[in-house]
């Protein structure tokens, strides 16, 4: 798979977010200890959760993508992490790739057709657990169209937000999709069919 990557700042400026630091605590309160996971049920914690795709343009350029503040659910069974399930939502017109016309393009009939179909959805049906990663297999749908895809994630940190006093549990997931099987096979292949996905998950209970 193509590696990429996306600097935090561009990340931002994509999304149109806004950063604010206040009154930080000292140190770092997630670590890589997996003993900090509780386990049980969890809610996305849409603040810190981002789809990132990325796509070829006429072989010119890798440009990149993001929708932000998904919904969504993650049963973590810590002692038989295979039988874990995630379940996602997201929103299409939260869409962004810091572009305006191509955002309003992607946002109409040619691709997503939001009007129709605003929302797009991920349930898992499968979780195979190996170390600290995990490879997901799960239905996603698009535009009304459902086909498999597999994800490969790895666990990124946890522990209790000193801000809410929650547990917090972060993992990071790759996976690639064609964009044609989901009914979005506009200027294929003048544009490329292939989208990588790298997703930031952050879950909290």
């Amino acid at each position: 798979m193509k590696k990429y990557l996306i600097s935090a700042a561009a990340l931002i400026a994509i999304a149109g977010g806004t950063v604010v630091i206040a009154q930080a605590p000292a140190g770092v309160p997630g670590s890589k200890d997996v003993a900090k996971v509780s386990g049980g049920s969890y809610k996305v914690d849409g603040g810190h959760t981002q789809i990132v795709f990325a796509y070829d343009h006429m072989g010119f350029t890798n440009n990149v993508g993001v929708f932000a503040e998904p919904t969504g659910t993650l049963m973590l069974d810590k002692a038989n992490p295979s039988a874990s399930t995630v379940s996602i939502d997201v929103s299409i017109a939260n869409l962004k790739t810091g572009v305006a016309k191509l955002d309003e393009h992607l946002l109409k009939a040619d691709f997503f057709d939001v009007a129709k179909f605003p929302t797009a959805k991920f349930v898992s049906t499968s979780v195979k657990a190996e170390g600290s990663g995990a490879t997901i297999t799960g239905n996603l749908t698009i535009k009304g169209i459902t086909k498999p895809v597999t994800l490969d994630a790895e666990f990124y940190g946890a522990g209790t937000n000193p801000m809410n006093k929650q547990e917090n549990v972060g993992f990071v997931a790759t996976g690639s999709i064609k964009r044609s099987d989901f009914g979005l096979g506009y200027a294929v292949p003048v544009v490329g069919d292939a989208v990588e996905l790298k997703i930031i998950a952050g879950f909290q209970k």
